[in-house]
């Protein structure tokens, strides 16, 4: 309720286009009531490619649930975030804004764990002792190869400073949660990407693959959370 009501003819050659084509080839991959993206490079060039793409996902028992006009206006969150600059700027600083010195966990989900990912890296100095990304994009090689700062070592500078009191900390933990059914999440396995020191989680959330609730209540991501909150090998925080 309250998207725009798009349709097919909705969405824009080039870089939402060929999103869209990925996750119906990821989809055809892990589930076999999908018929296969063949020919994706002439399907591209269709002018029935959306639809055709659509079609083919609403199919799926991952986007079964999904309006076609949701799903147009996920592509359109994806495109603006990549490639304007403006809401890329502001979307990252509202979320730099809310670490502050007794920010220990920074969790981020689907087109979030990006956003996450991207303001992390771009503060040299902060407390976060702990990333979490559920059901993330970020191996997609449309999104890595645009993320900003680009990838380097992880977390983007070689030391940091976690306090005054504290001084100079270690790398924050970085925890990758993701569905094997999770369309959105194509790659699984982030590491060869980001490093090993990367650790991958595999949950099973059933019909809800990619649904941030069933992300968030999953032990692997309490238990990632709990280790995020430790201070000098305590018992977790309880706040």
């Amino acid at each position: 309720m309250g998207d725009p009501m798009f349709t097919a003819s909705d969405v824009a050659d080039g870089f939402e286009l060929d999103l869209l084509l990925a996750w119906w080839q990821h989809a055809a991959d892990i589930d076999p009531t999908v018929p296969p993206a063949t020919g994706s490079t002439t399907l591209a060039r269709s002018p029935r490619a959306a639809q055709t793409a659509l079609r083919a996902l609403q199919r799926s028992r991952f986007f079964a649930d999904v309006s076609l006009r949701a799903l147009v206006f996920d592509l359109k969150q994806v495109r603006r975030y990549l490639l304007d600059d403006d809401l890329r700027t502001a979307a990252r600083e509202r979320v730099q804004e809310r670490i502050g010195p007794d920010t220990h966990v920074l969790i981020g989900h689907s087109l979030g764990s990006v956003i996450a990912y991207e303001a992390l890296c771009a503060m040299p100095e902060h407390p976060v002792k702990a990333l979490i990304t559920l059901g993330s994009p970020l191996g997609m090689r449309m999104v890595f190869d645009r993320l900003l700062p680009h990838p380097g070592d992880w977390p983007g500078s070689p030391s940091r400073d976690v306090g005054p009191a504290s001084g100079p900390g270690p790398t924050p933990r970085w925890t990758n949660v993701v569905d094997e059914g999770d369309v959105v999440a194509a790659v699984k396995d982030l590491s060869p990407l980001f490093g090993p020191a990367l650790e991958g989680k595999v949950v099973h959330n059933g019909s809800r693959a990619h649904d941030a609730t069933a992300y968030l209540t999953a032990s692997e991501t309490g238990r990632a959370v709990a280790e995020g909150l430790r201070r000098d090998g305590d018992s977790p925080r309880r706040d």
